[in-house]
C-alpha cells in the first residue's frame, strides 16, 4: 500500500509499504478514505525527529471503512464506516472510566513517561503506524472507533478524530462564565473551532492571528479578529473594560512566533545525534512561549488560561509571580476524544452545521500530494488552513 513516511527533518515521502494485518484478536483494519494533516504533524516535520525512525508512517486524523476484524471484535463488522480517535485507549481502566482516555493505563508509554499511545506520533507515544496511508490497523478496535452514518460526506465527521474534540475540551477547560469573553490565541484549525464553539455557547470571542486568510475565515463565523501586533494585548484589554478576557485558549503551541533564540535551539536539536537530541528535548526549554505569555497577560485577574496547543519542553520558564498574583487557573492536556463524542456527534450531523465543519478544509488532495502540502501548510502559503488527504475511495 501507499503511505506517507517520515524521512528526515522537513522531508516526508509517499512510499510503498506492507499492508497492515491483524496482529491481535482485538484489532481491526480500515481502508482510509480521508486523513487530515494536523498542526501537530508539523512538530514531527520540524522538531521531533530524534524520536522518529525513517520510514515511520505519520497521521492521526483518519476515517474510513472496516475491511477486516479480529476474532475478539464484537462491535464492528466489515463495511462499517468509522472515525478513528487519535489516542488509543481501552475504555476500561481507571483513567478511561474517568473520561481521561488520553491517560489510558493500558496503552501508556511508560518507557518515556508519556500518556496513552497515539497513532503516527513518535516513540514518545508508542510509535504506532499512522493513518496517512491507504490502510490502518486499529488496536483495541471495539473501543477505538466512532461509528458514523453512511449518508453524509467524510468532512462532516473527520474532525471528530482530533481537532473538534480538542477545541471543545479547550473551551470546557477555559471555564468561561455565562455571557463571558473568550480570547483565542491562534486561528489555525483548532483555533477556528475554539472560536466557533465559543460563539455557539454564547460567549464574546476575540481571536488573534497574524495570517489574514485565517482571520477572514473566522470573521465569516462572527468572530472579532485581531492581527498579532505589539499592541494587541492592550487592544483586547481596552475591549474588556481594562480587565482582560475572562478566559483565554492558547491554540498555538510550540509553533508560536516569537523568541528567535529558542527557534535557533529548535533547529540545532535536529542536527544532534538522536540520543543527545532526545536528552536536550527532555531537559531544555525548547518552546517559543509568546502565545502563553500573551495569554497570561490578556486574561483578567481570577481568570483561566486553557492550553490546547502542544508544548514539548520540560524546562520552559513561566512567569509564576504574575500567575500567582493574578490568581490564575491553568488547564491543559491531550484531548480525551471519546469523552466528548456524545456531545459533538449531533452537532456535526445537524443540517445547519452550527460549528462550521464544512467550512474549514482549504485543500483536498490525493495521498501522493502530501509531501508538497506539508510544505504548504508549514509555510502558511496558498491560503492553507486545513489539508484533507484521500488515500483511497470505496
Amino acid at each position: 500500500m501507499k503511505a506517507l513516511t517520515w524521512q528526515g527533518t522537513r522531508k516526508v515521502t509517499v512510499e510503498e509499504v506492507p499492508e497492515p494485518r491483524i496482529q491481535q484478536p482485538s484489532d481491526a483494519i480500515i481502508r482510509v478514505t480521508s486523513s487530515a494533516i494536523c498542526g501537530s504533524d508539523l512538530h514531527l516535520y520540524e522538531l521531533l525527529g530524534p524520536f522518529i525512525d525513517r520510514g515511520d508512517i505519520l497521521g492521526h486524523e483518519p476515517m474510513g471503512v472496516v475491511v477486516d476484524v479480529g476474532s475478539d471484535v464484537t462491535r464492528l463488522k466489515v463495511g462499517d464506516r468509522v472515525v478513528i480517535p487519535f489516542n488509543i485507549s481501552c475504555g476500561e481502566c481507571f483513567m478511561c472510566r474517568r473520561g481521561l482516555q488520553s491517560q489510558c493505563e493500558t496503552t501508556q508509554v511508560r518507557e518515556y513517561g508519556s500518556g496513552a499511545a497515539l497513532f503516527g506520533y513518535t516513540k514518545l507515544y508508542g510509535q504506532v503506524p499512522g493513518g496517512q496511508a491507504e490502510f490502518l490497523r486499529v488496536p483495541l478496535a471495539d473501543y477505538n472507533h466512532i461509528p458514523v452514518a453512511s449518508d453524509l460526506p467524510d468532512e462532516r465527521y473527520l474532525f471528530l478524530s482530533d481537532i473538534l474534540p480538542t477545541a471543545w475540551q479547550g473551551v470546557e477547560y477555559a471555564q468561561v462564565p455565562e455571557g463571558g469573553t473568550l480570547a483565542v490565541m491562534g486561528l489555525g484549525p483548532v483555533g477556528q473551532f475554539v472560536s466557533r464553539i465559543g460563539r455557539h455557547r454564547g460567549y464574546r470571542v476575540l481571536a488573534v492571528d497574524p495570517v489574514p486568510e485565517r482571520r477572514a475565515m473566522a470573521e465569516r463565523h462572527g468572530i472579532e479578529t485581531f492581527d498579532l501586533t505589539d499592541t494587541v494585548v492592550e487592544e483586547l484589554r481596552d475591549l474588556t473594560e481594562g480587565r482582560g478576557a475572562d478566559s483565554v485558549v492558547d491554540a498555538v503551541g510550540l509553533e508560536a512566533h516569537g523568541n528567535a533564540g529558542v527557534e535557533f535551539i529548535q533547529k540545532a536539536v535536529g542536527l544532534l545525534p538522536d540520543a543527545a537530541a532526545r536528552k536536550l528535548l527532555d531537559t531544555a526549554g525548547i518552546d517559543r512561549l509568546a502565545a502563553v505569555y500573551a495569554s497570561i497577560d490578556v486574561v483578567r485577574r481570577g481568570g483561566t488560561v486553557s492550553l490546547s496547543g502542544v508544548y514539548a519542553g520540560d524546562a520552559d520558564i513561566l512567569p509564576m509571580k504574575t500567575m500567582f498574583d493574578k490568581q490564575l487557573s491553568l488547564r491543559m492536556g491531550q484531548c480525551n476524544v471519546k469523552h466528548w463524542i456524545d456531545t459533538l456527534l449531533p452537532l456535526v450531523e445537524d443540517v445547519a452545521d452550527p460549528l462550521g465543519v464544512m467550512d474549514l478544509t482549504t485543500h483536498h488532495a490525493p495521498l501522493d500530494d502530501a509531501p508538497e502540502l506539508y510544505r504548504t501548510f508549514q509555510q502558511k502559503t496558498d491560503g492553507c488552513i486545513k489539508v484533507v488527504l484521500h488515500p483511497s475511495t470505496v
